[in-house]
């Protein structure tokens, strides 16, 4: 007997948004992105969990945030 287990993780953008900051590689405009991201279990959804990722607009470089 052969078990198939399909789980998967799927991504969708929510929005745009103007974030504060620069970006430390080439100074460009930092970009706030809101996703919606839903991981599924033989076409069961399982869990949803929003995310917010920051990006560059000039260099497309993802930025990582860190608290002090």
């Amino acid at each position: 007997m052969c078990f198939v287990f399909l789980c998967d993780e799927e991504e969708r953008e929510l929005g745009r948004q103007q974030a504060s900051g620069s970006c430390p590689h080439c100074g460009g405009k930092v970009q706030a992105v809101d996703f919606e991201s839903r991981w599924r279990f033989c076409f069961l959804p399982i869990c949803y969990k929003n995310k917010r990722k920051y990006l560059c607009t000039l260099c497309s470089r993802r930025l990582e945030l860190y608290q002090y």
